[in-house]
C-alpha cells in the first residue's frame, strides 16, 4: 500500500532515493508529498500539479494529481523535490537522468532482456485484470506476449492499426477485440479528453483520443488496468530524427539524440496517464520501469538505430518471444495509424474550421469545449 498523498511507490523508497539522490530506485515512477515535500520522479511518470494562480501565495498553494482540481494547474517539475509551501524548483534539481558509458553489445542485450523480464514480472505479481492496447507493432506485441493479456485495438474500419493488429494477432495465435470508431465517437470524447488532460492543442488531443476510446471499452469489459508500450520509441531509438540528426535534435550522435527523446517523456507522459485514468483504468507501462530505463541508457549506438533499422536492440530481445514478422514491424504514430487525426481534421472542416485558419483543429477542440470565439467563415 502507498500513502494516499504519494502515488507510485512507498514513502520509504522515496526517502531513500532522496537521501542517496538515486534517480532510478526501482519503481515505475512516483509523485506526491513525503514529509512535507513535493516530489516527482526523474521521468515524470506520475503527473503532479501545483496551483499557480496569481493570487495564491506559495504558503497557501494547493497541489493535486489531476489538473481539474486546481484553478491554474502547472506541472511540478520532473526530478525535483521542494517544500510543499516553497517556490517551484528547477527540473532535475534533485534527481538527474544518469549518463552511463555504453555497454558492450552482448552484455547490453542481456541486461535489456533481464530488465524487461523484471518489469513484466512486477506487473504480473499485482492483483489486477489487465488488457493491452494493441496496435500490431513490436512494442505492444511484446507487452501482450509477456503479460499474456487480452488484446484490444482501436481505429476506424479502414485504418492501418486495425489491419496491422489483426495480422499480428493471427501471427501470435491470439484473439483480438476490435473497437471500431465512428466520427460521433470523436465528437463525444474530445471534450472529455481535453478536460481530463488539461490540454486542447490538436496534437495532444489526437494522440489521447485512441487511448481514451480503447480504455472506455476495456473498462466496460470489466478490466482494472490498461497496459501500453509507451516509452519504447524514446528509450530504444524509434524515431527517424534520431537517425537523421536533423534540426529536430541538438545531439550529434544517435545515442545523444535518443537521450534527448528520453528527456522529453516528462512532458508527454502526463497526457497519456491522465487519459487512461479518465476511463477508470490504471495505466501500466512495463518499459518505463526503472530497470528498463537503466538498461536502455547503456545501449550502444549499434543497438539503437541507423538508416536500416530502428530499435535494433529492442527488436532482438522481442524476437526471443515474437514471430519475426511482428518483431521486425514498424508502426505508425497512433493518431495516424488509427485515422483519428484524419477524421478529427474532417470534423473540424465540416464544422467550418477550414485549413486556412491557423491551427484549425485546435480551434475546433476549443469550440467543442465552448471556449472558442473564432470566426469560422
Amino acid at each position: 500500500m502507498t500513502d494516499h498523498s504519494l502515488r507510485g511507490t512507498e514513502p520509504s523508497i522515496v526517502r531513500t532515493a532522496l537521501e542517496n539522490r538515486d534517480p532510478l530506485p526501482g519503481t515505475t515512477g512516483f509523485a506526491g508529498a513525503v514529509d512535507d515535500r513535493l516530489v516527482r520522479d526523474v521521468l515524470g511518470r506520475v503527473p503532479l500539479f501545483v496551483d499557480e494562480a496569481p493570487d495564491v501565495a506559495p504558503a497557501n498553494r494547493a497541489w493535486a494529481f489531476e489538473p481539474t482540481e486546481l484553478e491554474e494547474p502547472t506541472l511540478f517539475p520532473a526530478g525535483a523535490a521542494a517544500a510543499v509551501d516553497g517556490p517551484l524548483p528547477e527540473p532535475e534539481s534533485q534527481w538527474s537522468l544518469p549518463d552511463p558509458e555504453p555497454a558492450e553489445p552482448d552484455a547490453a542485450l542481456e541486461d535489456l532482456e533481464r530488465a524487461i523480464e523484471t518489469a513484466t514480472d512486477a506487473v504480473r505479481r499485482d492483483d489486477r485484470d489487465i488488457a493491452v492496447a494493441f496496435s500490431g507493432g513490436v512494442d505492444s506485441a511484446l507487452v501482450a506476449e509477456l503479460l499474456d493479456a487480452p488484446l484490444y485495438v482501436v481505429g476506424f474500419p479502414d485504418s492501418h492499426d486495425v489491419e496491422a493488429a489483426r495480422t499480428a494477432a493471427d501471427a501470435m495465435g491470439r484473439e483480438l477485440t476490435v473497437v471500431d470508431l465512428e466520427p460521433a465517437d470523436l465528437e463525444r470524447a474530445v471534450p472529455e479528453v481535453a478536460r481530463a488532460t488539461g490540454r486542447t492543442n490538436a496534437m495532444d488531443v489526437q494522440i489521447a483520443l485512441p487511448l481514451y476510446l480503447v480504455g472506455e471499452r476495456v473498462a466496460a469489459d470489466g478490466f482494472d488496468a490498461l497496459a501500453v508500450g509507451q516509452g519504447a520509441d524514446e528509450l530504444f531509438g524509434g524515431y527517424e530524427k534520431v537517425v537523421r540528426l536533423d534540426h529536430r535534435v541538438e545531439a550529434e550522435t544517435v545515442r545523444g539524440a535518443v537521450r534527448e527523446q528520453i528527456r522529453s517523456l516528462p512532458e508527454q507522459l502526463p497526457r497519456d496517464v491522465l487519459t487512461i485514468e479518465a476511463t477508470g483504468l490504471e495505466p501500466v507501462a512495463p518499459f518505463l520501469h526503472d530497470t528498463v530505463v537503466e538498461a536502455a541508457l547503456r545501449l550502444p549506438d549499434e543497438l539503437l538505430a541507423d538508416e536500416d533499422e530502428r530499435k535494433r536492440g529492442f527488436r532482438r530481445v522481442a524476437a526471443q518471444y515474437l514471430p519475426d514478422e511482428v518483431a521486425g514491424r514498424d508502426k505508425k504514430a497512433v493518431q495516424y495509424g488509427s485515422l483519428v487525426a484524419r477524421e478529427l481534421d474532417r470534423l473540424a472542416r465540416q464544422a467550418g474550421y477550414k485549413r486556412r485558419i491557423d491551427d484549425h483543429v485546435t480551434k475546433y477542440v476549443a469550440a467543442l469545449l465552448g471556449d472558442d470565439e473564432t470566426r469560422r467563415d
